[in-house]
């Protein structure tokens, strides 16, 4: 398989819905919010979008079945390759006019990543890696960032908005990271907080209750760009625990250590 060929394709398909969510965002009416759960929102732009992206996926990769937030699609199992969407990652910002919202794709070969693909849509940034390469933005190799101590580092998380089961001690968690670092943001959008940690721009992201669609490709590129990728305990399977810490693999113990005294 050529994986850099396959690549090209899958950004040119990620622009091309890209642009049917940036239209609608133009003149999206929040009549057409669902809800799938508490705080869980989805309108036709996502399900619209799911549908295009599996539509042009499968014509590229007939032998993948696909994971999928929306489950728009029966294509699923049992196949050699997986591909795992996010069609819109930062639904809750789409729906408020908030600009940072994403595309997330990545494609597993068994249990194992080899090409991933986030496309922050206002911004045209195009975030993306294959097996064998490093990760790049619009065509430009990136890195993750040199910092080696947390009072030099801008850092990323996720607030709970359902199983608030841990919240208060997720605020203590905040308390003293915000204490350690130049600052702590929510995005809203987890596809992106880990392109930007692999950009440098954020040197680390921590997050639970996760699912895979919104971290996969991300993930990816942050290991194709350098960086460490661990759950709250400091095992790898991040996934499977549906929570992450990415960072540039320089302040991993200091942030496994300062979430590890509240988790």
């Amino acid at each position: 398989m050529d994986l850099e060929l396959l690549c090209n394709k899958v950004i040119n398909i990620a622009r091309l819905t890209g642009n049917f969510i940036r239209k609608e965002a133009l003149a999206f009416d929040s009549s057409a919010i669902e809800y799938k759960g508490l705080n869980d929102l989805v309108s036709y732009v996502d399900k619209t979008a799911e549908r295009q992206l599996v539509k042009n996926l499968s014509k590229i990769l007939p032998e993948a079945g696909f994971i999928t937030e929306e489950d728009e699609t029966e294509n699923s199992y049992h196949k050699p390759f997986t591909w795992i969407i996010d069609p819109l990652d930062g639904t809750t910002n789409f729906i408020h006019g908030i600009p940072t919202f994403s595309i997330s794709i990545a494609l597993y070969e068994a249990n194992e990543p080899i090409l991933g693909v986030v496309y922050e849509i206002n911004r045209g940034e195009m975030f993306y890696a294959y097996k064998g390469a490093p990760a790049f933005l619009n065509k430009k190799e990136i890195r993750v960032s040199q910092a080696t101590d947390l009072s030099q580092c801008l850092l990323a998380t996720g607030f709970p908005y359902y199983q608030f089961d841990k919240q208060p001690q997720y605020i203590k968690l905040f308390t003293e990271m915000m204490q350690k670092c130049h600052g702590l943001r929510r995005i809203g959008s987890a596809a992106v907080d880990l392109a930007y940690v692999a950009c440098g721009r954020f040197d680390a992201y921590f997050e639970y209750n996760l699912n895979s669609y919104d971290m996969a490709a991300g993930a990816f590129l942050v290991k194709q760009a350098g960086g460490t990728l661990l759950n709250f305990s400091g095992g790898s399977e991040y996934l499977e625990t549906r929570e992450i810490v990415a960072t540039n693999g320089l302040i991993t113990q200091e942030i496994l250590d300062t979430i590890k005294r509240h988790f």
